[in-house]
């Protein structure tokens, strides 16, 4: 099977949304401990510098829908800042997380002005699309009209409160045990 990544099409092509050459990376506790974004990122742009700040607290205000409250302001503007007392030339910041983007407009006012704020989340969706566009194969495999169906390992009820939240409507998931 194909699994198309999150890390490397952001790699791919972050150079060259910077001007700076200096690239911030807000992403949870283990992303950030893993390396993977510095590592990926110098494998295309070995020039290009690389600030990372593990933001671990937004993951949780965020799936308890407390992301819009005055203690949630405080942590994000606390790693906004972190992340560019670092490295006050960074002129690109990475979302390096699926929940980030329901933050993002709070996170660009945070910063200082021109400093581009992506989302791994369109990133990852434009390279799908161009694979998709290079690979007509693959349309034969694709089922059109075919039902959305959600799984988790979870509990199917935090699931289906919390991905509401993404989805922008309510959703039922299924549980799957990988035992």
């Amino acid at each position: 099977k194909r699994v198309l990544g999150v890390i490397r099409p952001t790699s791919e092509i972050i150079g060259d949304k910077t001007n700076s050459g200096h690239v911030g990376v807000l992403a949870t506790n283990g992303t950030v401990a893993s390396g993977s974004y510095p590592l990926e990122i110098a494998k295309f742009f070995p020039g290009v510098k690389v600030s990372q700040q593990a933001c671990p607290i937004w993951v949780p205000l965020i799936e308890n829908n407390e992301h819009n409250t005055p203690g949630a302001s405080y942590f994000i503007g606390k790693h906004v800042n972190a992340l560019m007392e670092q490295d006050p030339e960074i002129d690109t910041v990475l979302l390096a997380c699926t929940h980030y983007p329901l933050i993002k407009d709070q996170i660009a006012s945070l910063l200082p002005g021109g400093v581009a704020v992506l989302s791994q989340g369109d990133i990852v969706a434009s390279s799908l699309t161009d694979y998709l566009g290079r690979h007509p194969e693959m349309e034969k495999r694709i089922s059109r009209g075919a039902e959305k169906v959600f799984y988790t390992t979870d509990s199917t009820a935090d699931f289906d409160k919390h991905a509401s939240i993404f989805y922008g409507s309510e959703l039922s998931s299924k549980h799957l045990s990988i035992s």
